[in-house]
């Protein structure tokens, strides 16, 4: 079982694993390998659903973790975490609509709001590692 403490270093590993399953995908998109870039996109859902069940239990049991950087990078974090949470907010309803649309083959469609999901989803992944990464000192 992994402890409380533990969940912070999962939920930055499954941030990883979304990253690397959304560039996965849209390199299989872009060589027009629809199977292969299904399997990474719904692989990339699964971590990032998991990563956001891990991360309200995590919240829920230890509450708010304060940054204890000082100087310059400070408000770097902060700018950081601001423009992470807004965007992150964002991503569920057009991850799932992005999804719903290509499973009812509605592809036009898809790939319009597509344009706009991946590049939030990836930012959101991305930042949740960077943040991870100054709050924890690792």
């Amino acid at each position: 079982m992994i402890a409380f403490n533990e969940l912070p270093t999962l939920n930055a590993a499954l941030n990883s694993l979304s990253a690397v399953f959304l560039c996965a995908g849209y390199y299989f998109i872009r060589r027009h390998n629809r199977d292969a870039h299904r399997r990474c996109m719904v692989a990339a859902l699964a971590c990032s659903t998991l990563f956001l069940i891990s991360y309200l239990i995590y919240h829920f049991e230890v509450g708010s973790v304060g940054f204890k950087g000082q100087g310059w990078v400070r408000p770097v974090y902060f700018a950081i975490l601001i423009s992470h949470t807004i965007l992150a907010a964002a991503v569920p309803p057009l991850a799932l609509i992005t999804l719903v649309r290509a499973l009812r083959e509605r592809f036009d469609a898809h790939r319009r709001i597509a344009r706009w999901t991946l590049p939030i989803w990836l930012y959101v992944s991305v930042t949740g590692v960077v943040i991870y990464l100054m709050l924890y000192g690792i």
